[in-house]
């Protein structure tokens, strides 16, 4: 960098040095600057040399450790226990229930309703409408026309009906019900029974129980240990901490390259001009990284075990028989007989008797009210005209003016009015009253006796034997193998190279201006 900054400082003080010298050569000139010498500047370009950095890419192989699992394959022992059923004969005794159905006959009484149909009048009072019909006189007024014979020219005025709607009221006279609520005793028979009660012996046979106490052989198994030892891969191992290199990060990042330092003629001074930017690769520093890896081992170990020996043994086992007995029982039984016994009762009824009462409604009706409002209307009548002579002619129409004349008339309307006339009617209600007869019957109930019979059955009694079975199976097992893998890493590598970079330098020369020639450059002073 000083050898850099060592080339502007030397191009500065020769310029420098050589404007001292030109000023001392002219001095002569320049003191007649006033008289007739002035100054003129000249540029010229000088080749200077600069360093620069220049980057090249270099290939650097690198390896990074990798681990690879390997699965081998390991032939362990193992034991499976398969269980077996075996049967055996186990007899034993069942008392056996045996039903009969035996018949009875009983004896019962039973009221039996004996209906009758009897008919009553009974008197009540409608009202029944009766219309009749009647006239009555309507005024209205009607618009009558009376026709004037007018005569003009083609325009003419009609008359345009307009209707409007309107409302009136028209009362009218509707008879409406109004209920009377009356009330009425009535007289009627009610059988009422009478109940009476009676025993009787009824004898109906018992099955009682007779228990009896026995004793049977029976074989059962007992389950007897038996101690052994055997020896068994118990797999075991260690935890190995293993160390992995994992290579650094690669990130990018904008490197300024280094500046030149150029002369400025303007300023008469070097200024610093900057390299221009790049973006280079970077990697950071590889990183370390401990875990802990499980190491597997297998070893024998000698364990006691126990199995179980099934052996059968017989004893004796006391069990109850339960016999059946027939039994005859006496036993009284009250029962209830019904007499129906006829009672006059009276009850008081509740009824609605309906009377017309006139009441004046009042209804609103919508009718339409004509009004006539003349209108003028232009019709074009097509005619001929016959020319003979040129002469003007005028044609008088005829036509026809409606005045409409207001006149009144009396047109009849017949309508209906009712009246509510009360009659009595009669009519006849047919009624059932129930009479209760005594009727004897028999029916035959069923009964069952049970009886206990003895019987024998044989069934197998399933047991579990657990039989242990050998067997090999192979298992892979697991192993971490490191491994070494190269990868290439692009580096970025700083040189310096000589470079020719022109620069422009300037300054300034004394030239003589005579006014008498101005043609010449220079005056003979000085040479």
């Amino acid at each position: 960098m000083k050898a850099l900054l060592g080339v502007p400082l030397i191009a500065i003080a020769m310029i420098a040095a050589a404007a001292d010298t030109v000023s001392a050569g002219y001095l002569g000139a320049a003191r007649f600057g006033r008289s007739g010498c002035c100054c003129e500047e000249h540029c010229y370009t000088v080749m200077k040399t600069c360093k620069k950095v220049v980057y090249e890419k270099q290939d650097v192989t690198c390896y990074k450790t990798v681990n690879e699992t390997v699965y081998e394959d390991k032939v362990i022992d193992c034991v499976k226990y398969v269980n077996e059923t075996h049967y055996k004969d186990c007899e034993y005794t069942v008392c056996k229930p045996v039903y009969e159905t035996h018949e009875r006959e009983c004896t019962y009484t039973v009221c039996k309703p004996v209906w009758e149909t009897k008919t009553r009048e009974v008197c009540y009072t409608v009202c029944k409408p009766v219309w009749e019909t009647k006239t009555r006189e309507v005024c209205y007024t009607v618009c009558k026309p009376v026709w004037e014979t007018k005569t003009r020219e083609i325009c003419y005025t009609v008359c345009k009906p307009v209707y409007e709607t309107k409302t009136r009221d028209i009362c009218y006279t509707v008879c409406k019900p109004v209920w009377e609520t009356k009330t009425r005793e009535i007289c009627y028979t009610v059988c009422k029974p009478v109940w009476e009660t009676k025993t009787r012996e009824i004898c109906y046979t018992v099955c009682k129980p007779v228990y009896e106490t026995k004793v049977r052989t029976e074989c059962y198994t007992v389950c007897k240990p038996v101690h052994y030892t055997k020896e068994v891969d118990v797999c075991c191992g260690r935890w190995e901490t293993q160390v992995t290199e994992i290579p650094g990060k690669t990130y990018t990042k904008c490197v300024r390259e280094p500046g030149t330092w150029v002369y400025d003629p303007c300023t008469c001074c070097c200024k610093y001009v900057p390299g221009c930017c790049k973006t280079i690769t970077c990697q950071c520093p590889p990183t370390k990284c401990c875990k802990k890896v499980w190491v597997a081992e297998t070893k024998k170990k000698t364990i006691n075990c126990v199995k179980y020996v099934h052996e059968t043994k017989t004893r004796e086992v006391p069990y109850t028989c339960c016999k059946m007995v027939p039994e005859t029982v006496k036993k009284t039984c009250e029962y209830k007989v019904c007499h129906m016994v006829r009672e006059n009762k009276t009850r008081v009824e509740t009824y609605k008797v309906c009377r017309m009462v006139p009441e004046t409604v009042k209804k609103t009706c919508t009718y339409k009210v004509c009004h006539m409002v003349p209108e003028k209307k232009v019709r074009v009548e097509t005619y001929k005209v016959c020319k003979m002579v040129p002469e003007t002619v005028r044609k008088t129409v005829e036509y026809k003016v409606c005045h409409m004349v207001r006149e009144n008339k009396v047109r009849v309307e017949t309508y209906k009015c009712c009246k509510m006339v009360p009659e009595t009617i009669k009519k006849t209600c047919e009624y059932k009253v129930c009479k209760m007869v005594q009727e004897t019957h028999t029916k035959k109930v069923p009964y069952t006796v049970c009886k206990m019979v003895a019987e024998k059955h044989v069934k197998k009694v399933a047991y579990t034997v657990c039989k242990p079975v050998h067997y090999t199976k192979t298992v892979k097992v697991a192993k971490c193998c490191p491994k070494k893998v190269a990868y290439t890493v692009t580096r970025c590598c700083p040189k310096v190279v000589c470079v020719q970079v022109p620069v422009k330098v300037c300054c300034k020369v004394p030239v003589c201006c005579c006014p008498c020639c101005p043609s010449e450059k220079s005056c003979g002073c000085g040479g």
